[in-house]
């Protein structure tokens, strides 16, 4: 078939689509898969141009477009054919990639990609155009932000589903960066969150094959299935020389975004929060309502590894914080209808209430909204690590076929002023790898000071100095435990160790220990203690999967084969293993929310804010006498 006679019964469909998108109906009726990828590259660059947070050049967007759009073409043919004669692109619609362009228009973008995709379509009719498409798309967002981005119709309704439904699988959210399964985020209680899988770690082979270069639909077919069923996965961690290999077995993934909620003592409620999903602000005066009535009279909120979520629900939450009228959070854009400033509608319920949230490298987004909110107006005490410095607002836009993209409309600023989003310039894949090169956290800290500018310096309503560009830095530093061998637990978490004797112990002596301990949660948080045969047997399980002692070693050495150790570092880690150890069997016992409780006692950086109260005081009552308004009117 020739490119005219291609391009002939296809030419009111195009004709028809560029009437369709000058008129601004995005919602239409399509026949063909044809006009279904055009509609979509239609209805992309379009909501890009009228509603991206920083001014958009038409020329970037198209060539960035083009040139994602011809590489996925090329190494497509490259891959089937040994020989491949790739088409002479000089003279044809798409040597755009390679000229200086002058587009006026969004018109002009979308007719010189609607020539390139016929052409390719009539040249190559076995080529999957839909595929490609994406690939432009995605193209087209690579030189915006980190967190602008194509969503296909799967993942659009997976997403949905993490915040609002249940679904089976091993329980991460996940993104695919340079063709390799970057773990956002373990789905907190989840089978891989239990293993010890973590934001940032690489899948790089499932079930013993290579899990590079697949797609979404790919990595959602080979990881989720039945409860029950099991999967293999290697992970490679930045910062380890060696691969972490996981048994995961599948199961329901839970929902509910507070994971925990109990007293730690007599006075201090203690709840945490995994992300802000739709029914967030529910559950959390739900809990809060169960902690009054046990006695609480302050506070603490782990926001620590929340990567966020709807900004309804951050509002929602720190409005509870604050007197009627107090400015929570203000977000300013290229668009007058996406800036706003946003106070308290009322009183909230724990306006006075003594209040410490605990954050760290993987708090971001929402849960910074509302510690930025808390420490601005000297509220209560931020503990922990600096947090991951996302200050950007993104909406979620449908497009023809279900699929969805999300671009960033404004930045959002603390109450003081401050736009806590950290720099991109580098790449995404450096922007979300940051994390994995700051020091401890007091060295992080000083030396992110250390480069604030004088701009970036702001003062909370007490006149305290507080930054911005790079995330929350906490009133109080809670540095990593360097005395903590990372390698020994490296290798503990990645065989899987801790879970499999929990379960091991369970299934030799589980009668018995129901029998002792079940009816009584509480006399367990007290009193067990693991039997010192059971730790014998636990270091004797840790050696046969390759932990060998020696004599003399600076410091503990994991290789892919197994763990070189001394006796004494092991022995002072122990305790800590005994605690994470007597956590499983409470998540085994009595469920997720047990686990926390006992996890807890272990946790440095809690620990650290249980001896802040009368800080929180002090603050309190500098902030009464300093007449402090929070009332921004």
């Amino acid at each position: 078939m020739s490119f005219k006679k291609f391009i002939a019964p296809n030419l009111i469909a195009v004709v028809l689509l560029s009437i369709v998108w000058l008129a601004g109906i995005d919602q239409v009726y399509v026949e063909n898969d044809h006009q279904i990828n055009l509609t979509k590259y239609v209805q992309t660059h379009n909501r890009i141009v009228d509603n991206y947070v920083g001014e958009t050049d038409i020329n970037e967007l198209h060539k960035n477009s083009m040139l994602a759009f011809v590489r996925a073409f090329t190494e497509e043919e490259e891959a089937e054919t040994e020989e491949m004669e790739v088409a002479d692109l000089e003279g044809t619609p798409l040597d755009t990639i390679f000229t200086d362009l002058d587009l006026s228009s969004v018109r002009e973008s979308v007719n010189r990609f609607e020539e390139a995709y016929l052409y390719i379509a009539n040249k190559f009719p076995e080529k999957d155009m839909g595929m490609l498409t994406e690939s432009a798309l995605r193209g087209m967002f690579t030189g915006l932000d980190p967190h602008s981005v194509y969503i296909e119709p799967e993942d659009s309704e997976r997403m949905q589903e993490d915040f609002e439904g249940r679904f089976q699988g091993i329980g991460i959210q996940f993104s695919i960066m340079q063709d390799t399964i970057t773990v956002v985020t373990p789905i907190s209680g989840g089978p891989s969150d239990q293993l010890g899988i973590i934001s940032g770690d690489r899948i790089i082979e499932i079930n013993d094959s290579s899990a590079i270069g697949l797609t979404n639909d790919d990595v959602v077919h080979l990881l989720r299935g039945p409860a029950g069923t099991e999967v293999d996965v290697t992970i490679y961690r930045p910062g380890l020389s060696n691969r972490l290999n996981f048994t995961i077995v599948r199961d329901d993934i839970p929902i509910t975004t507070i994971d925990a909620s109990y007293m730690l003592d007599d006075r201090t409620g203690y709840i945490k929060i995994n992300r802000f999903a739709a029914t967030t602000h529910d559950e959390f005066l739900s809990a809060t309502a169960d902690l009054t009535d046990e006695g609480m009279e302050r506070l603490v909120v782990d926001f620590r590894n929340n990567p966020g979520g709807y900004l309804s629900q951050a509002i929602a939450i720190a409005e509870e914080f604050f007197p009627r009228g107090t400015r929570l959070v203000s977000t300013e854009s290229r668009h007058a209808r996406f800036e706003q400033q946003v106070v308290s509608r009322r009183d909230g319920l724990f306006k006075d209430l003594p209040v410490i949230m605990l954050v760290n490298e993987g708090s971001a987004s929402a849960s910074e909204i509302v510690s930025g909110a808390v420490q601005d107006h000297d509220r209560g005490l931020i503990v922990g690590r600096r947090t991951f410095g996302k200050g950007l607002v993104q909406q979620q836009y449908e497009l023809v076929d279900n699929s969805n993209i999300r671009v960033t409309i404004s930045r959002y600023l603390t109450p003081s002023g401050r736009l806590i989003q950290k720099p991109y310039e580098n790449g995404r894949e450096a922007y979300v790898y940051e994390i994995y090169n700051r020091d401890t956290g007091r060295a992080d800290v000083e030396q992110f000071i250390d480069h604030v500018p004088d701009s970036l310096r702001f003062t909370t309503t007490g006149g305290r100095e507080v930054y911005g560009g790079g995330g929350i830095v906490p009133d109080f530093i809670v540095p990593i435990d360097t005395t903590i061998s990372n390698e020994l637990f490296n290798f503990i978490i990645s065989n899987g160790a801790l879970s499999s004797f929990a379960l091991e112990f369970m299934d030799r002596q589980g009668s018995d220990f129901r029998a002792d301990w079940e009816s009584d949660f509480n006399r367990f948080q007290s009193e067990y203690r693991w039997p010192d045969d059971q730790l014998e047997r636990f270091t004797a399980s840790l050696n046969s999967l390759g932990m060998v002692f020696v004599e003399d070693l600076e410091s503990p050495v994991h290789e892919e084969d197994g763990l070189t150790i001394t006796r004494s570092q092991y022995e002072d880690a122990l305790w800590l293993i005994e605690g994470r150890l007597k956590a499983e069997l409470a998540r085994r016992v009595w469920g997720m929310e047990y686990y926390y409780p006992i996890i807890n006692e272990f946790n440095d950086i809690l620990s650290r804010a249980m001896e802040l109260w009368d800080e929180v005081d002090q603050l309190a009552a500098f902030s009464a006498q300093a007449g402090i308004n929070l009332d921004p009117q």
